[in-house]
């Protein structure tokens, strides 16, 4: 979230009513005055592939295709593949309708290119949507231009029954977490999950330690900067930041730079690995029955004079602005905005998601009463390392990370030409 949106302010907002709730060539902007409107069905380019976010997504489509009027059709692909073809996507001479996407820079960088279609209107329709979650819907020529409908967080999950055989209790501070995972391996369990490798991969599910561990060494406005290009990757900070990381390395999944975070998922689940630091979407890549046996644990505290920040990413959708179904992309767009639908795909899903609109109602387990009450007690929130920076520097950060995690030795080198990476993309 960027540093004008406050953690009050969002989670206000977006938690009134019981907080239920790479960039292509440049492209000329097309509005919807000047759209051309053909026939047929809204195309909707969707990148949650995990079992059951795929099938409650399908159930929210066709509830949107009985109301009448206009129709809709859903294209699922798995997340890498979406990230990495959604400039192609974009820019396409029959570009998809509506896209899955996550709030902030991401969906301002593409706007910015005049690749995304002006939401203005559907935000008129909207109701009391916060002012935040509004502000971070909107590009840098005051348009809205993203429709928010869930927000979640990240944490260390684990299974209950697996702690409770091994005798250990979730970590408060980074002393207690690096105790917790000597424990583990002492009983044979591997202590660190990560799933930041597989075909297709998700090596991006590294960035979630590299925010984490800046935020809670330099602090969440620090960390927005190094997002920012205010400071240099190969600073003496950041390198605090991987100098803390390696003195857990050895406790990590020797495996998990080859595997999915679904693969990892699945690791988790089966007792393989210990904890995991993930968002709660990795529940639609696991079995429903062992959803009750699955807790977190916040990310360990290692300086206590450092506010506490969390990581809380928006997701919803946006539209083409090359869009050929303009107003039945705009209705579909105000459909997913409203509370129904919002509740309808919670239901359908893992649950663990918090619907945006505030009149929305969350699926009130445990878990998620914990997550938001985790959320509404930090000092900041942030997004994720894309979000709060731009898709196309996300794979000079999977690079570096990954490469940290096979040769942590290399450290000094690796930020180096992290850094020279980053200067490129920001150049062009």
């Amino acid at each position: 979230m960027s540093s004008e949106l406050t953690r009050r302010g969002f989670l206000v907002g977006v938690g009134a009513a019981g907080a239920a709730a790479a960039l292509g060539g440049c492209a000329t902007s097309t509005s919807s005055k000047t759209a051309k409107q053909t026939g047929g069905k809204v195309t909707l380019q969707s990148d949650l592939s995990s079992p059951q976010a795929k099938a409650a997504m399908e159930k929210l489509i066709a509830a949107f295709n009985k109301r009448g009027g206009a129709q809709a059709s859903l294209n699922t692909v798995a997340a890498e593949t979406f990230r990495t073809q959604l400039p192609s996507y974009l820019t396409s001479g029959n570009a998809p309708d509506v896209y899955t996407e996550g709030a902030g820079s991401v969906a301002r960088a593409y706007a910015d290119k005049g690749l995304l279609l002006d939401v203005t209107d559907v935000w008129k329709s909207m109701g009391n949507y916060s002012a935040a979650l509004k502000n971070l819907s909107t590009d840098s020529k005051g348009r809205q231009i993203f429709v928010p409908t869930a927000y979640y967080w990240w944490g260390m999950f684990y299974r209950k029954s697996n702690f409770a055989k091994w005798g250990v209790q979730p970590a408060r501070t980074w002393d207690e977490f690096v105790t917790l995972c000597k424990t583990l391996k002492s009983k044979g369990a591997v202590p660190i999950g990560i799933g930041a490798g597989g075909t297709p991969g998700t090596p991006w599910v590294a960035s979630s330690w590299f925010d984490y561990l800046d935020i809670r060494i330099n602090g969440a406005a620090f960390h927005r900067d190094v997002l920012a290009g205010k400071h240099s990757f190969a600073d003496p900070k950041v390198k605090k930041v991987f100098s803390q990381w390696q003195t857990v390395l050895p406790y990590f999944d020797p495996k998990g730079t080859a595997r999915s975070f679904q693969d990892a998922t699945t690791a988790l689940v089966q007792g393989e690995t210990a904890m995991m630091l993930i968002g709660t979407f990795f529940a639609d890549a696991a079995p429903k029955e062992v959803l009750a046996d699955i807790d977190f644990f916040q990310f360990p505290i290692i300086d206590p004079s450092v506010p506490v920040a969390e990581e809380a990413p928006t997701d919803g959708f946006f539209a083409s602005s090359r869009s050929s179904h303009v107003s039945g992309a705009k209705d579909l767009l105000t459909y997913l905005a409203t509370a129904p639908a919002q509740e309808l795909y919670t239901s359908q899903s893992s649950g663990i998601s918090l619907p945006a609109n505030p009149t929305a109602k969350d699926s009130g387990t445990a878990l998620v009463v914990k997550g938001k009450a985790m959320l509404a007690n930090a000092a900041d929130l942030t997004q994720f390392f894309n979000r709060d920076s731009s898709d196309a520097l996300q794979p000079t950060a999977d690079n570096a990370l990954v490469k940290f995690l096979q040769k942590p030795d290399q450290i000094g080198s690796i930020l180096t030409d992290w850094q020279t990476a980053a200067t490129q993309v920001r150049s062009h």
